[in-house]
């Protein structure tokens, strides 16, 4: 009966952290940078449980042992016999894995800290409250792509990443392609990610910046390289010209904050829109980039993520579609 009992209580405890996808944070992990770190979080999982089971059972044996002592003594417990020689050999057995474990650590560390010697890609990243700004380095710099919240990537290729702030301190986070990494005002930290397949990868700010820090999520999107080359092509050209309402109404209502090269917006407080259409998200992972999305974006803004430095459209229903529509025209 207490056997049972006490299985009844435990045994959801001991399933509680179960599931199909154990740390599916970094379960998948897709390149060299941030392969280690999933190996080095599975191991650590696997020991630390064998620790805990080896140490439980020492303490079983212990108690058992304990209680045989004390029968046969009488009740009377003598020196020697309360069993904190078994407590000792679990210190004994753990303290050399926690050491392993450290050195393991540092040189996995080590290992996803430096960048190979050639990084064919070289991003600049500006972390704003709660968006992402990136900017990729080229010579010419007419051939420099501006783009916001959705990183692209080629694949097989290391990408050199080179992050700041722009107002408090954020942390870079991908975690199936590579390490955190503060971004700092003022200060120009460096780290680097590679995809070794395609696909869509998901990021987060991973350090607490104030009201919207949990909607600052970004997307890393790796293609082939061949995908890779006509999206830079097509990055590098300016937006088409129209003569729409829409267009008009954003050259006049939005052209103080944003950039649309090609127009006469050139806006340097919130995200170049040249080629807004072609991502996947709005509101730095918020919204999915849909006619419907775009719309409620600009109806709501204060509304779907409030304390946005975007402050609310001042405009009525028709222009406030006219301007979604030309934005999906942006591509």
């Amino acid at each position: 009966m207490k056997l049972r009992r006490a299985l009844l209580i435990g045994l959801p405890v001991l399933l509680a952290g179960c599931t199909r996808r154990p740390m599916g944070y970094l379960e998948g992990a897709a390149g060299p940078a941030s392969i280690p770190v999933q190996r080095l979080g599975n191991g650590f999982v696997a020991i630390a449980c064998a620790v805990v089971l080896i140490i439980l059972a020492m303490l079983l044996l212990a108690i058992a042992n304990g209680r045989r002592a004390t029968r046969e003594q009488g009740g009377v417990v003598r020196s020697g016999t309360h069993g904190l020689a078994w407590i000792y050999w679990g210190i004994g057995v753990s303290t050399p894995v926690l050491v392993a474990m450290t050195l393991w650590n540092f040189v996995v560390t080590r290992e996803v800290s430096a960048a190979p010697a050639y990084l064919p890609v070289d991003v600049e990243i500006t972390a704003h409250r709660w968006w992402w700004e990136m900017r990729y380095r080229a010579t010419p710099a007419s051939d420099m792509i501006t783009t916001a919240n959705e990183l692209v990537i080629p694949t097989g290729a290391p990408v050199r990443l080179r992050l700041t702030s722009a107002d408090v301190i954020h942390d870079f986070w991908v975690p199936k392609l590579g390490p955190k990494m503060d971004m700092e005002p003022g200060q120009w930290n460096t780290t680097w990610l590679e995809a070794d397949r395609p696909g869509v990868y998901f990021g987060q700010c991973a350090e607490y910046c104030g009201l919207e820090h949990a909607k600052m999520g970004l997307r890393v999107v790796a293609l082939g390289p061949a995908q890779y080359a006509a999206w830079q092509r097509g990055m590098r050209q300016p937006a088409p010209a129209s003569a729409t309402r829409g267009a008009q109404v954003f050259i006049a209502s939005c052209s103080g904050c944003h950039t649309v090269r090609g127009t006469d917006a050139g806006g340097i407080l919130g995200p170049d829109l040249t080629h807004v259409a072609s991502r996947g998200t709005l509101a730095a992972g918020l919204l999915p980039n849909t006619p419907a999305g775009r719309l409620r974006w600009l109806s709501a803004t204060q509304q779907v993520k409030p304390g946005a430095q975007m402050p609310q459209v001042a405009l009525d229903q028709a222009d406030l579609a006219a301007v979604a529509g030309y934005l999906g025209s942006l591509r």
